[in-house]
């Protein structure tokens, strides 16, 4: 899909990061790395993705129940750290997994708990990210269910310019992650439109399990 080494503008290489440390508390299912996916854990699909999009290297962030999600899940073809702190929110799973990529790379930040999370998505952020700046996929819902004039909906994954990760880390608290640095700086951010990729929803309720299938 996208460039075999990760390297994005100006010859910039991208670390993915894909946060998969929170508990599922409101599913009820357990950690969320461990939905079944076409048989196999949801981390896998995700990293999977993130990685055969263009990323040169994926750092996966557990937490919740991580010694069950590495013995159940195959990553070994990524660098998985744990975040002791993962209670603490999404932020410091963020922090974490920015902390572990190589800090000259553009860091790509992807959600475990976003099936409909394709390659193609990561390889069309790569392709149009510019340097400076911060690329997210977004989506269009349509609440009339017409499809005609829906607005665009800012979403995941998100691709962080290098020289921006400092500027956005200082900002992240809780299970905020980099929201805070986007309301702020709107100017800084590019949406790219992936809704033919997918819906951009993430399983949150039971309802969504639905996006498993």
């Amino acid at each position: 899909m996208g460039d075999s080494n990760g390297t994005g503008s100006a010859g910039t290489r991208t670390t993915g990061v894909v946060l998969a440390a929170g508990a599922g508390t409101r599913l009820g299912l357990g950690p969320k790395a461990l939905l079944p996916f076409h048989g196999r854990p949801l981390v896998e699909a995700i990293a999977r993705a993130v990685l055969d999009g263009g990323c040169r290297e994926v750092v996966v962030v557990l937490g919740a129940g991580a010694s069950d999600v590495d013995a159940a899940a195959n990553l070994d073809r990524f660098r998985v750290v744990t975040n002791a702190g993962w209670e603490s929110g999404m932020g410091s799973s963020f922090l974490l997994g920015n902390q572990a990529a190589d800090p000259a790379d553009h860091v790509l930040i992807a959600l475990v708990d976003q099936p409909g999370l394709t390659a193609e998505t990561v390889a069309r952020l790569l392709a149009r990210h510019r340097p400076g700046r911060i690329t997210a996929a977004a989506y269009r819902h349509s609440d009339s269910g017409d499809g005609g004039g829906a607005a665009l909906r800012r979403g995941h994954p998100l691709l962080i310019d290098a020289s921006l990760r400092e500027a956005v880390s200082a900002t992240v608290t809780g299970d905020a992650g980099a929201r805070g640095f986007l309301r702020s700086h709107p100017d800084l951010v590019d949406e790219v439109d992936c809704t033919d990729q997918s819906s951009g929803e993430d399983v949150d309720t039971p309802d969504q399990l639905r996006l498993l299938h």
